[in-house]
C-alpha cells in the first residue's frame, strides 16, 4: 500500500475522532449557554463572511435541509439575517447580526479557558495549529470537485 495514502487515511480517522470529541464538549458548553451546537457551528461558519445555505452545509459536512432548518431558526431569533446573493437570486447569503455576534462571543468566552487548558496540556503550539490548518485546507481544496 502507498505509504502516503495510508497516512492520509489515518489522518482522516484522527480528524473524525477529534471532531467527535470536540462536538461532545461543545454540546455541553452550548447547552450551558441555552443554545445548541448546531446553532453554534452555523454562527461560527458565517462569522467571517456571509454564506448561502449550500455553502454552509458543505463547510459543516451536513445536508442542506438540516442546515436550512438551523438557519431559519437563527434568522427567526434575529441572530442571522438574509442578504441578496448577487450570484444566485433564490439562494440568499446569511450574515451574522449583532445579536448573533453576542451569542457567539458568549459561546467562545465560555469555552476559552477549558480549551486553552487542553491546548496547554497537549503541548501543541500556535505554529503547530496553523500548519495543521493549512494542511487540512490544502487537502480539502484538492479533494473538492
Amino acid at each position: 500500500m502507498n505509504e502516503l495514502v495510508h497516512d492520509y487515511r489515518l489522518l482522516i480517522a484522527d480528524v473524525y475522532e477529534l471532531a467527535g470529541v470536540s462536538r461532545r464538549i461543545s454540546e455541553r458548553e452550548a447547552a450551558g449557554q441555552g443554545t445548541t451546537v448546531a446553532r453554534w457551528h452555523v454562527l461560527s461558519t458565517v462569522s467571517e463572511e456571509p454564506l448561502a445555505v449550500p455553502a454552509i452545509a458543505r463547510r459543516l459536512g451536513q445536508v442542506r435541509q438540516a442546515v436550512q432548518r438551523v438557519v431559519d431558526d437563527l434568522t427567526e431569533a434575529g441572530e442571522l439575517c438574509a442578504r441578496p446573493n448577487p450570484v444566485h437570486r433564490r439562494s440568499p447569503l446569511y450574515a451574522i447580526t449583532p445579536e448573533g455576534e453576542r451569542l457567539l462571543k458568549r459561546l467562545w468566552d465560555a469555552s476559552e479557558t477549558r480549551r486553552g487548558d487542553v491546548l496547554d496540556d497537549s503541548g501543541v503550539t500556535l505554529d503547530d495549529l496553523r500548519r495543521a490548518r493549512e494542511t487540512l485546507r490544502r487537502l480539502s481544496t484538492a479533494l473538492s470537485p
